[in-house]
């Protein structure tokens, strides 16, 4: 039995001093000694619970012991066996509520650090050179078009390109990535890893059609009259607002415009990149998600001077990750807590001035299983503002559904799926991912993506519904 190490292996980041002035990534990474170190702490399971955490059931087990013996390739091929996307799960999966959760060293001591090791392995693979193509099965003259190069899409283009089939990926915009080049700032998620697992991806054999939106420059019946079955994994880009008064205010954003104009459009970049983006002074982010703290943080980080977080219930409820919390707490980001808005007042110019809240306090848990959050009447209260951006939440853009026949939504637009296979109402039409959730994590959307490509890979062979 290994030896038990009760602390994982530190990782070495940015000061927090430093990083709000730039955009590089916040942690560096381990070293190969420090990969070896923490993978070595795994008790090699007999019965793991870490692969039942995992979305995409990546064999963690094997790939630990493979890293503590030093064998950096057969691990990280391991991986890539159910994971085409290691060097962006290792940075943005949220394994602390999933593999690690479930890590027997975490009943007793901290759990493995599985994220950290396998962030590694990818990223030593690519200082490696080229990546290697794995061993494709025959073609088998089946077509298969992918709407959406997001998370869930690339998931789905891979399993079903090595499985011998013929893909194309079609992506809207002008970059492939969906929300991982969209919505994560580059602190968090390097475009040029994205790019990098993109390139994999394509390198399988899988076609990528940029520009073009389905829904508009072709309908999802014309891709099934050319296609033997459609995936969409076209996310959940629809940004929600409070509707209250003073939405329309200039300097409201919704957190999909502000982070899309900072990261796909390069706005961190400017004058080298000419996107224009609102730097305001006191900036005001409405939310206590994930996309909240990439919000806020983006925010600081172009110059705002002060970069506050409202949210409606405790830090105990907040649904973004713990490190990014931290990360945020670290770089002097101000939250307040139990704390809802209820209207935005602006100046004579149309601008936003303020901030007009109401304080909370936190009654029984509702159908989230979070405690309810129950307004305090007449404690109403104004914080001054500049900008203030909404990252409450999103949902599927209605463009596909009012196109399609057939095609079955929720009231919210979200596409209606059959959890075991992806299949949703339409002869053909698989989905996964955002569009077929409302918005939750890259490695959930991953996860689908992988049901679906196991089952789309049956129809094709069958031609059974």
């Amino acid at each position: 039995m290994p030896r038990i190490i009760p602390t994982r292996t530190p990782m070495a980041e940015q000061p927090a001093a430093e990083r709000i002035h730039n955009f590089d990534e916040v942690p560096f990474g381990y070293t190969p000694e420090e990969a070896v170190a923490e993978a070595s702490r795994c008790l090699l399971c007999k019965r793991p619970t870490c692969i039942d955490g995992c979305p995409v059931h990546i064999n963690i087990v094997g790939f630990l012991e493979l890293t503590a013996q030093g064998d950096f390739r057969g691990a990280i091929n391991l991986i890539k066996e159910s994971d085409a996307l290691p060097a962006i799960t290792g940075r943005v999966c949220p394994q602390e509520t999933q593999c690690e959760q479930v890590c027997v060293m975490g009943r007793k001591y901290q759990p493995v650090a599985i994220g950290r090791v396998e962030r590694f392995l990818a990223d030593w693979e690519a200082s490696q050179g080229e990546i290697p193509i794995p061993e494709l099965a025959p073609p088998t003259a089946k077509k298969v078009a992918v709407v959406g190069a997001g998370p869930a899409g690339l998931t789905v283009a891979a399993d079903l390109a090595r499985l011998g089939h013929q893909v194309t990926m079609f992506e809207a915009l002008h970059e492939a990535g969906g929300v991982l080049v969209y919505g994560i700032p580059e602190f968090r998620l390097p475009k040029a890893i994205v790019q990098r697992e993109v390139n994999y991806v394509c390198n399988l054999g899988v076609s990528l059609i940029k520009d073009f939106v389905v829904g508009q420059t072709a309908t999802l019946d014309e891709l099934l009259a050319e296609y033997d079955a459609v995936f969409l994994g076209s996310g959940a880009g629809l940004p929600w607002f409070l509707d209250i008064p003073g939405e329309n205010l200039s300097g409201v954003y919704s957190a999909n415009e502000y982070l899309t104009r900072s990261n796909l459009m390069k706005a961190y970049r400017f004058p080298e990149y000419d996107t224009p983006i609102a730097r305001g002074h006191r900036v005001i982010t409405i939310g206590g998600g994930n996309v909240a703290m990439d919000a806020c943080r983006t925010a600081l980080r172009l110059g705002a001077e002060e970069s506050v977080v409202v949210y409606r219930r405790s830090r105990d409820e907040m649904p973004a990750r713990l490190e990014e919390i931290h990360h945020a707490e670290q770089e002097g980001i101000q939250f307040m807590y139990l704390t809802t808005p209820v209207a935005i007042h602006g100046d004579d110019q149309g601008r936003v001035k303020e901030l007009e809240c109401l304080r909370n306090e936190l009654g029984e848990p509702d159908a989230s299983g979070r405690r309810r959050p129950v307004a305090i009447e007449g404690s109403n209260f104004r914080i001054p503002a500049d900008i203030v951006i909404m990252a409450i939440g999103q949902s599927p853009s209605p463009l596909i559904p009012r196109t399609t026949a057939d095609l079955a939504t929720k009231r919210d637009g979200v596409v209606i799926v059959d959890e075991a296979t992806g299949k949703t109402s339409k002869q053909g039409v698989f989905a996964g991912g955002d569009v077929a959730t409302g918005g939750a994590t890259v490695i959930l959307a991953m996860g689908q993506g992988r049901t679906a490509a196991a089952a789309i890979d049956e129809y094709l062979q069958t031609g059974v519904w």
